[in-house]
């Protein structure tokens, strides 16, 4: 999106030649709802600035830009070589206190651009315009500093706005990116920020004062939805005065060892499900991340501390739809769910994950449910034994691409998979437990013959255990938390939701999952030509 002329935008009357106008100019993808009112608020905003301006009548603005994910918009942004100049447009009947709000708030997010920030707004009913000051008082001004202020941004920004507010620059995990989250420097989204403010209204008393009670809060979400950020900013607003620990049910160990030293009110354990866990000390709230990970035996020992000590529990899990039942090993979302009292909350915008790449994963997990888009950030290849794998994996390592590999594939002495011993392979590959809460651009990974499609739609696959491969039949009839498994195409799914931009697959030995791949891909037309094929 390109900034556009406001005084040619406002020439014209009808708003619908408007948003025809603006969607020609911007090289906006959609037609923009222009109201009445920002009609004339735009209007009589070009008019006073070409009043009092040699090229008034010239200047340019991103005019009703909406930051990608988080979903902030700004009506008028300028943006020079060493400033920003934001406009946004009241019509009336708004107090001081809400525009100072706004301005605060915008100019918290623009921050990422790193200039000199000047926040103004302008209220069209009152002919008014406000400027928020250094100090974040909101002060009345006029359109000549206005206009001294315009007058002085040189260089200004012409291209893409989307490519300045790149999400890398604002959405960050704490535990891939310590220092960044240390410093704040994240936003959270609209969503976001409303489950934090119920969680937080409900178990403190005032900000920072937690009561002591024995409240089970969680939320669920996708990978990609911003669960972990969003437990981690919950705990540091929870910990300006009170002691708190978060339990890590993943991987991340030293990163969570960092983040212990640095944050004296936050106690970090890494935990694991099928080991007791063992508190240190006293906290006025327990905050568990990857809570679907959790064994009935954790869910009970996190209980009795709660009731014991009068402390609330917030939960952070994925409740892992998707994939089917039998392949979620204990699901620990149904355990989390099941607590008298439990308070829950979804997120469901993938701040991280691409719609594309969620639409494929989801549709690879379970291929019945209709199936109408495109995949074109998603690649296939087939590779009949393990060196074409190795091959293979070369040409998408060097493409940029993470192999993320599945270890339980290779455990207790089965040939599944036989990781390959190639140095720069070797040197692109990290264990789909490691990269548990971090984030790559692209990201291939290897399915073997264990992959089958039951007859239900669902992906599955034989069971990796300590003392042997369990079929699909066996797994089906085994209690699923007495049974000591491993779900590779659980691992399949959370090694794949790494991904931001692409996706790669290779499939190593199975036509039959190659082929349903494919078909996942083009839809009807593989169906329509191998029926040609065969008939032919």
């Amino acid at each position: 999106m390109k900034p556009i002329n406001i005084y040619i935008l406002t020439r014209i009357d009808d708003t619908l030649d408007q948003s025809r106008l603006e969607r020609q100019m911007s090289g906006r993808g959609r037609f923009l709802n222009i109201k009445e009112w920002e009609t004339n608020g735009l209007k009589t905003l070009s008019d006073r600035l070409s009043d009092v301006m040699e090229k008034g009548t010239a200047l340019k603005f991103f005019y009703s830009f909406t930051m990608p994910k988080l979903g902030k918009e700004f009506d008028l942004l300028r943006i020079s070589s060493d400033s920003v100049v934001n406009i946004e447009l009241k019509s009336g009947n708004v107090s001081d206190e809400v525009i100072k709000r706004q301005l605060e708030q915008n100019r918290y997010y623009l921050s990422t651009l790193d200039r000199a920030m000047y926040s103004y707004t302008y209220i069209s009913e009152d002919d008014r315009i406000v400027r928020l000051s250094g100090g974040g008082r909101l002060i009345d001004t006029t359109w000549e500093e206005l206009a001294s202020v315009l007058d002085k941004q040189t260089e200004c920004y012409e291209g893409n706005i989307e490519d300045l507010f790149r999400e890398d620059r604002y959405l960050i995990s704490p535990l891939t990116d310590p220092l960044r989250f240390l410093r704040g420097d994240y936003f959270l989204t609209s969503q976001q920020r409303d489950i934090r403010n119920q969680i937080l209204k409900d178990i403190t008393e005032k900000p920072g004062v937690i009561r002591r009670k024995a409240a089970i809060h969680g939320f669920t979400g996708l990978p990609g939805t911003g669960k972990t950020i969003l437990l981690y900013d919950i705990a540091m607003q929870l910990s300006e005065s009170s002691r708190v620990c978060i339990l890590h049910f993943g991987s991340h160990e030293k990163e969570l060892e960092h983040l212990d030293e640095r944050l004296k009110r936050i106690d970090f354990y890494y935990c694991d499900a099928s080991a007791h866990i063992d508190l240190a000390g006293d906290y006025s709230a327990i905050l568990v991340d990857e809570g679907h990970r959790l064994s009935a035996m954790n869910v009970d020992e996190i209980m009795e501390w709660a009731k014991r000590d009068s402390i609330p529990v917030v939960i952070s899990y994925d409740r892992e739809d998707t994939i089917a039942y039998e392949e979620r090993n204990h699901d620990g979302s149904e355990l989390i769910e099941k607590l008298p009292g439990f308070n829950g909350y979804k997120l469901t915008n993938r701040i991280r994950l691409n719609s594309e790449l969620s639409a494929f994963i989801t549709r690879l997990m379970y291929t019945g449910g209709s199936h109408r888009r495109d995949f074109p950030s998603v690649s296939v290849a087939f590779a009949p034994d393990g060196p074409q794998t190795d091959t293979l994996l070369k040409v998408f390592i060097d493409q940029g691409y993470i192999h993320i590999y599945d270890d339980a594939m290779n455990k207790f002495g089965t040939d599944r998979f036989d990781i390959s011993r190639d140095p720069e392979v070797d040197e692109g590959s990290i264990e789909v437990n490691e990269a548990t809460c971090r984030e790559f651009n692209r990201v291939v990974m290897v399915l073997d013959d264990s992959f089958i499609y039951a007859a239900n739609g669902y992906l599955r696959s034989a069971v990796v255990t300590e003392d042997s491969i369990v079929s699909e039949t066996v797994r089906e009839s085994e209690d699923t938390e007495q049974c000591n498994t491993i779900s590779v195409v659980r691992n399949l799914f959370h090694g794949l939701s790494r991904a931001k931009e692409k996706i790669a697959i290779i499939v190593k030995g199975n036509k039959p999952v190659f082929d349903q791949i494919l078909t996942i891909l083009q839809g009807d037309n593989i169906r329509q030509k191998k029926n040609v094929s065969m008939q032919e």
